[in-house]
């Protein structure tokens, strides 16, 4: 028995444009059937077809998170694969990439099975992992590769830290690159970075905490590039924070030829230092929240192309732990539920860059980092979509949020948009 659902009246966007005028969209067994401007749709659509009127909305491809924190297994009072997955769809993202920093750690084959079975038996949408460079992210000794890259790996790190020993990473890095590999690189001296409560600069002094250099996210960018260069090796940098790190970064790719991609996230697009006034751990992550200076550079270079890609670092925790002390709560912000919904209230709606920007840096590159086929509303291709409203709003309670955790600084704030619909192949995930 076939299955029928028409999007009527809606705009469409890509990578390359967005198109608010009307489209009619015909999906029939979880593929695109029909994409044809409103005023020239001539097809009939068949009996028992769902109809969506999405006038007034755009239809987009679902997002993908190439760095998400799902702490199953050994974490899960924090979440858990079904619960991160929930907090994805819930912001129109359709595939994600987990990190290793697991108890016990994705560092062998096994753990990778493991974890790629229950994302199976829970998960709606496309799980990827990704898998330690080290034993244990211990940075002793290097993690079980071959049999990670057999199990469906792709993407080594120890995220959440820095490789110490340098040579250590460079041997690892000859060697996984020639099994076709790529690394990621959480750039940070644990010497230089202190207690990573918050930037250090006029704020940290204000607030009287010992501030975490932004040398030392940067000069660890410069290291793990050189090493990687050398090994002829491909490096993502995660979570580029800084200005600077990012003149690195630019520098290495293009004077010097390196092999090297970079992501931001929304919260250092953003915050900065100066929101941390009432010393609220919301905003306390790593690396920390840089000044406003920093948010302007990173948001200009996005425009422009530096970045590769959007990906949240979502890093749930208890309300336990975030309600400590400053100094003492963990680092973290948990991001799915909110990342396409705050960047269209921060910057699309302000004129400062249109969709076609989002769905390249948080659809269709993070798939490609992950050697994933990107996605697009076109005829023939399976249905893969969110339908956002721009003349919505959303709140952000803690029952809309479906992540267990709830460490964001738009906790219970209202923000311009909101996600109306998600639809995967034949499942239509979320209608609102």
């Amino acid at each position: 028995m076939s299955t029928s659902l028409l999007i009527k009246n809606v705009g469409i966007a890509s990578e390359h444009e967005v198109k608010r005028t009307c489209h009619d969209v015909l999906i029939v067994n979880g593929v695109y059937k029909e994409v044809v401007p409103s005023s020239e749709a001539g097809f009939t659509a068949p009996e028992g077809c769902r109809v969506i009127d999405a006038e007034g909305k755009l239809m987009m491809p679902g997002m993908f998170d190439a760095h998400v924190h799902f702490r199953e297994p050994g974490q899960e009072a924090k979440e858990n694969i079904a619960s991160g997955c929930a907090a994805a769809v819930n912001g129109g993202i359709t595939g994600v990439t987990m990190m290793p920093n697991t108890s016990p750690s994705i560092d062998n084959a096994s753990v990778v099975q493991r974890v790629l079975e229950m994302a199976e038996k829970v998960s709606p949408i496309q799980v990827l992992t990704s898998g330690c460079l080290t034993k244990d992210r211990e940075g002793k000794e290097m993690a079980n590769i071959l049999g990670m890259l057999e199990g469906g790996v792709t993407m080594l790190t120890d995220d959440g830290d820095a490789v110490p020993n340098p040579m250590l990473l460079l041997n690892t890095m000859r060697y996984a690159k020639e099994l076709g590999a790529f690394f990621a690189s959480h750039c940070e001296v644990p010497e230089l970075a202190g207690p990573r409560a918050l930037n250090e600069g006029v704020q940290s002094y204000k607030l009287g905490i010992v501030g975490s250099p932004k040398i030392a996210e940067e000069i660890c960018i410069s290291r793990d590039i050189q090493i990687a260069h050398a090994a002829g090796a491909h490096l993502h940098i995660q979570h580029v924070s800084s200005m600077e790190g990012l003149k690195i970064i630019n520098f290495w790719r293009h004077e010097m030829g390196a092999n090297v991609t970079c992501e931001v996230s929304p919260h250092h697009l953003i915050f900065n230092d100066q929101d941390i006034a009432d010393f609220d751990t919301h905003y306390k992550m790593n690396p920390p929240l840089r000044t406003a200076e920093d948010n302007a550079f990173l948001v200009k270079a996005l425009k422009e192309g530096s970045f590769d890609l959007i990906a949240t670092d979502h890093a749930p925790h208890t309300v336990f732990e975030k309600a400590q002390n400053f100094v003492d709560a963990p680092n973290g912000i948990t991001g799915l539920d909110s990342a396409v919904i705050c960047l269209y209230d921060k910057f699309i709606s302000a004129g400062e860059f249109d969709w076609d920007l989002i769905v390249k840096r948080y659809s269709v590159e993070p798939r490609k980092l992950m050697r994933q086929d990107a996605i697009s509303v076109t005829v023939g291709e399976k249905a893969n979509f969110l339908i956002f409203n721009e003349k919505g709003s959303t709140t952000f309670t803690p029952d809309y949020m479906q992540s267990k955790a709830q460490n964001t600084p738009y906790l219970n704030k209202t923000l311009k948009g909101s996600i109306d619909t998600v639809v995967l192949g034949e499942d239509v995930l979320i209608d609102r």
